[in-house]
């Protein structure tokens, strides 16, 4: 082992340390840290922003403008790359660290790496209370940045010099783990960020993380197979853990050698294409007919990759076979066992293609796979009929957005949302193309997602066309990085549904009896309720004033003839159109449980409770 060492500051010696953390999984080797974001203060500026500035020939610095936009553009990227490459992302001291709250848990809860490099108070104490400290009277070591904790795979604070070295290993073992990963936080106080020390030289030198692929352990593998061959209605749910192994080809090659039917979940979308004969589209409360009308009758299902939320299991309510299984296929234990499910835990690929060798000649039933194709049919005609307007002089309705989008997207675009209205719509509605393509973050559905991830798309998939879909509300949340899509000159798309409200929660709100209260963007009435006149905003002129390119459309053609146009574009560009506020979406094809009020004097709370009461009845706990 070498004795040489190097005299850096600490903020230096992390800064050159993640430029050479690279994975490897089947042979091929990615960059680890494929940049930084920062937005800079007074706890980060003089210790990692300087050493961006020292190491600016191997660390890519991205200039962001708001702390939660930058980790959500790291996630983007990061699912973009397959979890095989993310970014950094520092702040001060601060707001700028508790901004980062909502990014981190985003990121835990789906399951996808980002490094986080909030600056800290000082860890001797020397300037004490600092501008932007949280004072805790009986804990002198807590700061804000403890707020991250709960939402971080790995946490640690870097308190001495020496103390990086282990964190940082730590921390990139959790990043690169696949069934661990999530938002790692090094807190870094600003005085040990630009404490010198003297480091060891193999501190530098290039370390390989290699992604594992764990095989089934074969007794778990045999008790799968033998519930798969015994069950005569078989219901494969695919989740976002397909995406992360890579592991399309294998699923399709099980559902061709089967004919195992296939519905996915928000995160699993496109693990098949939507022409396969076997995928069944969405499944659960956003689902499709075809695909929940077999969840309910499945007597197996076979779950690869999935959390199984309430919105796939329709909070309890969908699976109703009464000698209904699982079979969980995950990398993670936790999720292998949910459901009382016989487990088989390990890499979506591996275990899947282990699968289709053990059931060499095993088939459905012909008369189920006619079913099922039968119901595929069906659903098609009517999502057919929710996406095509009746003319192109039409105003067109949300679903009929999605038609024109539909028609000008090509294999290779990715289109991203989060909140609002329109994940159920892309669930039930989108035909999807590609693996990548469908790209909805629906495990904390965060409004502001879909900007700041079309920058971190673009930059994973350069030349790629990306779609953000929002809505007016989602829109005002959070549209700060269009500056930043100008800045680094990104071409993505934001296409701007203007329908003046929260639509997704108004309907919700109108369901539970709650009657809309604060879900529409209008004046206040002589009664002082906010029912008056939309109000007189213009966020396409806003757009524009951030840097977009903005084209307008107002009826059907008008907006096909707009999304050809921003999709040739060169530039970050907004296609703007307000929409008839007509519901031509198919209804849930499932329940989910929000509870309402037992007792109230409202006759639509009372009514919404009355219906709360017959479907919560339904919910099984599956032992």
């Amino acid at each position: 082992m070498s004795t040489a060492t190097h005299r850096l500051t600490v903020a230096q010696a992390l800064v050159r340390f993640l430029s050479v953390q690279y994975t490897e999984r089947d042979g091929a080797r990615h960059r680890l840290i494929a940049g930084t974001w920062g937005v800079f203060g007074h706890g980060n500026v003089a210790g990692v922003g300087q050493a961006l500035v020292e190491y600016a020939d191997v660390m890519p610095y991205h200039q962001g403008r708001n702390e939660q936009a930058m980790v959500h553009a790291a996630v983007g990227y990061a699912r973009q790359r397959g979890r095989l490459s993310t970014q950094a992302v520092t702040t001060s001291i601060g707001p700028g660290a508790t901004n980062l709250v909502t990014g981190a848990a985003l990121a835990t809860v789906n399951r996808l790496p980002v490094l986080l490099l909030p600056g800290d108070c000082f860890a001797t104490h020397a300037a004490d209370p600092l501008l932007q400290q949280l004072e805790h009277p009986a804990q002198a070591d807590v700061s804000v940045n403890d707020t991250l904790r709960p939402v971080s795979r790995y946490f640690a604070r870097v308190a001495r010099p020496e103390a990086l070295i282990p964190a940082a290993l730590h921390a990139m073992r959790v990043l690169t783990d696949p069934a661990e990963t999530g938002a790692v936080t090094l807190a870094l106080p600003q005085d040990v960020q630009a404490e010198a020390f003297d480091w060891p030289a193999e501190f530098f030198t290039e370390r390989v993380w290699r992604v594992r692929r764990p095989a089934p352990d074969p007794a778990e593998l045999a008790d799968a197979v033998r519930r798969i061959r015994s069950a005569a209605r078989p219901l494969i749910v695919a989740g976002g853990g397909v995406h992360h192994s890579a592991a399309e080809d294998a699923l399709k090659a099980l559902a061709d050698a089967t004919g195992i039917p296939v519905a996915s979940t928000q995160a699993g979308k496109g693990s098949l294409r939507h022409d396969h004969p076997a995928d069944m589209g969405g499944v659960g409360h956003t689902g499709t007919a075809a695909a929940d009308d077999l969840a309910r009758t499945a007597d197996l299902v076979i779950g690869v990759g999935t959390r199984y939320t309430d919105f796939t299991t329709a909070s309890g309510t969908l699976f109703q076979h009464p000698d209904v299984r699982f079979v969980n296929l995950d990398i993670s234990s936790f999720d292998a066992h949910k459901l009382a499910a016989t487990p088989l835990v390990c890499d979506a690929r591996t275990g899947l293609t282990a699968l289709a060798e053990a059931l060499a000649g095993h088939r459905v039933d012909p008369g189920y796979a006619a079913e099922y194709r039968a119901g595929k049919e069906r659903w098609d005609r009517v999502a057919e009929a929710a996406l095509r307007a009746p003319d192109d002089s039409a105003v067109p309705t949300q679903t009929q957005v999605l038609g024109a989008l539909d028609e000008v997207v090509g294999d290779e675009d990715v289109v991203i949302n989060a909140a609002g209205s329109l994940p159920g719509d892309l669930h039930k509605l989108w035909r999807a193309r590609s693996p990548r393509q469908y790209h909805v973050e629906y495990g904390y559905s965060c409004m502001g997602y879909e900007i700041p991830a079309a920058i971190g798309v673009q930059q994973a998939a350069p030349g790629t066309p990306v779609w953000a879909l929002v809505g007016d509300g989602t829109y005002l949340m959070m549209p700060t990085e269009i500056v930043t899509a100008v800045q680094e000159d990104l071409p993505i798309t934001l296409v701007l549904v203007q329908n003046h409200g929260y639509a997704s929660i108004g309907g919700l709100s109108e369901a539970v009896g709650a009657e809309r209260l604060g879900t529409a963007y209008r004046r206040r009435a002589a009664d002082g309720s906010l029912t008056g006149a939309p109000l007189p905003v213009d966020l396409a002129a806003n757009a524009g004033s951030l840097g977009m390119d903005v084209l307008r459309a107002g009826t059907v053609g008008e907006l096909r003839a707009a999304l050809r146009t921003a999709r040739a574009a060169d530039r970050p560009t907004c296609v703007y159109v307000e929409t008839d506020p007509a519901a031509t979406a198919p209804p849930a094809q499932a329940w989910w449980d929000v509870p309402v009020a037992e007792v109230a004097g409202r006759e639509a709370a009372v009514t919404a409770r009355a219906r709360y009461d017959e479907e919560s009845a339904a919910r099984r706990r599956h032992l």
